[in-house]
């Protein structure tokens, strides 16, 4: 095992859990070269990481099919003697037959599965009671490798870069999300803001895109203490700050996860999907917070939808504020 090839273009969440399998290899096969694949956006992840040997980049955004010729080009030239596939696409599958490894690895729900020299069942469902990074490292099927946490590896400059926020207790709130029926409701956001404890700074985390959410929800809620810095930090500076919170709020998305890479003190709103699911807070001190009864229409997918299907989204507005509150340490 001399160069290994993972691949994951999947949204930012999949690729901080994909860290797990870095460390596992790295663990193995301390003098391996290990490249990821990812899509354009989410290289930022990786900027230091002591154990990546390079991180190649397919944008999807612009010429989609024919950057992903020339990605198939750079990984065949790399001449890598396994390539790992997490993913259960084509695109994916064509870059993993014709990659030229000895070892080409993934899931047999990739529908180019019959190309590969080793396929793995996928095993999804809250069932199986694996969480994802349990599903990958099935792939993972030399006796020498372990399962281990994702983690993500700040660099001295993010860290810097944060310091001047970790003045006193902090609490971080990470309130967007992609989808719509996975974001705890903005109304509720403001009135969990009203009542968190007037010595505890509030920083409201989020993309550029984020912005006027943040500030819309810091506005109303009429807290002092809050400060919008969606879009003013990176992925690596947002993990950073995380990590020395008092606590992080987040619903089921990438926050989530960058709380387990730091072993950040987490608790994970759940509105439309569960922690069933298999991507469930990995952080030491971590709690779920849910509707406390059961609905027939919940969950209504495995991911959130742009609306909620039924119209009433009950599985957020249902959710108290002191759920997350009890989860606040005492001051």
């Amino acid at each position: 095992m001399q160069r290994v090839l993972i691949i994951q273009t999947a949204f930012i969440g999949d690729v901080v859990l994909a860290s797990a399998m870095l460390e596992s290899l790295h663990q193995a096969f301390p003098t391996a070269e290990l490249d990821i694949l990812v899509r354009k956006g989410n290289e930022s992840l990786f900027k230091g990481h002591p154990y990546l040997h390079d991180t190649l980049i397919w944008n999807k955004q612009h010429n989609k099919y024919k950057h992903l010729w020339q990605i198939l080009t750079q990984i065949r030239r790399n001449h890598y003697d396994a390539v790992i596939n997490l993913q259960r696409y084509a695109a994916t599958g064509f870059l993993t037959a014709l990659s030229g490894a000895r070892e080409k690895i993934g899931f047999d729900k990739n529908p180019l599965s019959a190309l590969f020299t080793k396929v793995i069942l996928h095993q999804m469902g809250s069932s199986t009671g694996l969480h994802e990074i349990e599903r990958n490292q099935l792939l993972l099927y030399w006796p020498e490798t372990k399962l281990s946490l994702p983690k993500l590896y700040p660099t001295q400059s993010d860290i810097h870069f944060v310091e001047q926020f970790k003045q006193g207790k902090y609490i971080c709130i990470a309130p967007s999300s992609v989808w719509m029926t996975k974001q705890f409701p903005k109304e509720k956001w403001i009135a969990f803001l009203q009542q968190v404890p007037s010595d505890i700074t509030i920083y409201v985390l989020g993309g550029s895109n984020d912005a006027a959410l943040c500030q819309e929800i810091i506005d109303r809620s009429g807290n002092p203490l809050s400060l919008n810095l969606a879009g003013k930090c990176n992925f690596l500076q947002s993990a950073a700050l995380m990590q020395d919170a008092i606590m992080n709020y987040v619903n089921d998305s990438a926050p989530m996860h960058f709380c387990s890479s730091v072993n950040a003190p987490v608790t994970a709103i759940y509105c439309s999907t569960i922690p069933g699911f298999g991507y469930g807070p990995l952080s030491t001190k971590s709690y779920i917070v849910q509707i406390n009864r059961d609905l027939s229409c919940r969950p209504c997918g495995l991911h959130g939808k742009k609306e909620c299907p039924q119209g009433h989204f009950d599985c957020g507005y249902k959710i108290e504020v002191a759920q997350l509150m009890r989860c606040l340490p005492a001051s």
